[in-house]
């Protein structure tokens, strides 16, 4: 009997687990209709769909996470990709399957908790500018979290806007003159002055404000969005803080044109998740002088090279202190009053 010769048909090979073969085709959902996140509650993301701009009226489309983009978290500011039902009629549900790529991302780490996991937490997404609210009076400037929100704009590369709020009750040169040598674009008003100056600064950008409870955000935008109506309240004449009145981020679309994010507000702004490096990236001039810095130098201690490059006339004392300060203030510790 012929002895049975045998081929690669009868030898029986387990695929891996990477190379199990799909069941399923995933579509490229090229009929898919663009949107922009202008608010997230508990799973579902309103969008605002045709925007100013084209032909159709623009439209609000609530939608679900689709299963296929996984953990990927979706914050107000993504630009999406939406199908299903996007007629924006009551109890319509569509569903999100892209989240378009990033032009910025605003993050804050959540160390300012109970648990200090130090966990980024993301605030919002494709923000151009960031407009630091704080009073000068009624609550009390707190320099420290406006330095610690500084620097969540620089690592984020996202222009900072100083907008002081309050100026009837106190002068704001003391604090004009802190942050001077940063360079930092600032407006100052009150209740019931003119808006023309911050309006131009906002007009065609996307902006995102942010800042501690009771310093007259929700005020702010309410001027400058009529129909915003967002909640306002009293500061705490005990403790001299105001309460959260937003609960939640909303981008609002500006009369002129241009989207203003209001977010909750803070009491401190976590920043464990930026490194050194990305806070003296912002100071291109001081960061030349670092080359020459001894190995794993914080810039806070003796030894700097930054001491000697300042000393030797290429930088001013006020910038070189004004970095340090940034720097110090990734340590964390409270957002005290000045």
């Amino acid at each position: 009997m012929r002895k049975r010769e045998y081929d690669e048909d009868d030898v029986r090979v387990r695929p891996g687990k990477g190379s199990r073969p799909r069941t399923r085709i995933r579509p490229a959902h090229e009929d898919a209709v663009e949107g922009f996140v202008v608010a997230v509650d508990r799973g579902r993301y309103t969008s605002v769909v045709n925007p100013p701009g084209r032909r159709e009226k623009p439209r609000f489309v609530v939608a679900m996470k689709a299963r296929e983009l996984g953990r990927k978290g979706i914050v107000v500011g993504d630009r999406v990709a939406l199908v299903g039902d996007v007629s924006g009629a009551p109890d319509a549900l569509a569903r999100v399957v892209r989240v378009e790529p990033r032009t910025s991302m605003l993050r804050r780490s959540a160390d300012d908790t109970e648990d200090t996991d130090g966990i980024e937490r993301p605030v919002v997404a494709n923000a151009e500018q960031l407009v630091i609210v704080t009073a000068l009076a009624d609550p009390p400037p707190r320099p420290r979290m406006i330095d610690r929100i500084l620097v969540a704009a620089f690592d984020a590369e996202i222009e900072p806007l100083l907008c002081l709020t309050k100026s009837d009750l106190a002068p704001p040169d003391e604090l004009v003159a802190h942050y001077e040598p940063l360079g930092v674009p600032y407006v100052v008003v009150h209740k019931g002055s003119s808006l023309d100056e911050l309006r131009d600064h906002l007009a065609g950008r996307i902006s995102v404000m942010v800042g501690h409870s009771g310093v007259g955000k929700s005020t702010l935008v309410n001027a400058l969005v009529p129909d915003a109506n967002r909640a306002v309240a009293q500061v705490n004449a005990v403790t001299g803080r105001g309460r959260h009145t937003s609960t939640s981020a909303v981008a609002l679309e500006l009369p002129a044109g241009g989207w203003i994010i209001d977010t909750p507000g803070v009491r401190s702004f976590g920043l464990a998740h930026i490194h050194l490096e990305t806070v003296l990236a912002a100071f291109p001039e001081l960061n030349e002088g670092a080359v020459n810095c001894p190995k794993g130098c914080t810039h806070l201690t003796e030894g700097c090279a930054l001491d000697a490059w300042v000393a030797a006339g290429h930088e001013s004392q006020a910038r070189l202190l004004s970095l340090r300060r940034l720097l110090s203030s990734r340590e964390g510790g409270a957002d005290e009053p000045s």
